[in-house]
């Protein structure tokens, strides 16, 4: 997990958990980062102060420097794996449409298809004309890797 600094258009500093640079990066790109303040998903890497660490020839009490391990508090695990459970629940019983979620979610809306739980992959864009048709929809708090992508 790396943790990165990340700030809004608004200037709403906030940190998130990421498997790498290269996920940031991707879930970035398809606009799934959004500001827990505001809503706003234009989100970027904020400055970092970098972690220098302790020489370790120091001696002494006064130069002792403690050391954060890479893992969540237990807190933040417990509450996230509450997350990924809560979801995975949720989920159980729908049906993944990947790219197709916009059309199939229509689709259903206008009667054009069984109304059935769904999830899958929009663009803002996409998720956004959702919306403003009426259509109900809501994002998922974790990302979904699509079942071609698990193991």
């Amino acid at each position: 997990m790396i943790v990165f600094d990340l700030a809004c258009t608004d200037s709403h500093r906030f940190e998130g958990w990421f498997a790498s640079s290269a996920e940031f990066e991707r879930q970035q790109g398809r606009g799934l980062i959004v500001c827990p303040y505001c809503g706003d998903t234009q989100v970027v890497k904020a400055p970092m102060a970098p972690a220098v660490p302790a020489k370790t020839n120091a001696r002494g009490a006064d130069r002792a420097v403690p050391v954060a391990g890479n893992a969540p508090p237990p807190a933040m695990q417990q509450a996230l794996a509450a997350l990924a459970k809560a979801q995975a629940e949720m989920l159980k019983d729908s049906k993944w449409v990947g790219r197709k979620f916009a059309e199939t979610s229509r689709q259903m809306h206008y009667g054009d298809a069984e109304h059935r739980p769904i999830h899958g992959q929009a663009t803002l864009a996409e998720a956004k004309a959702l919306v403003e048709e009426g259509v109900t929809v809501a994002p998922l708090p974790l990302p979904v890797a699509p079942p071609e992508e698990l193991n």
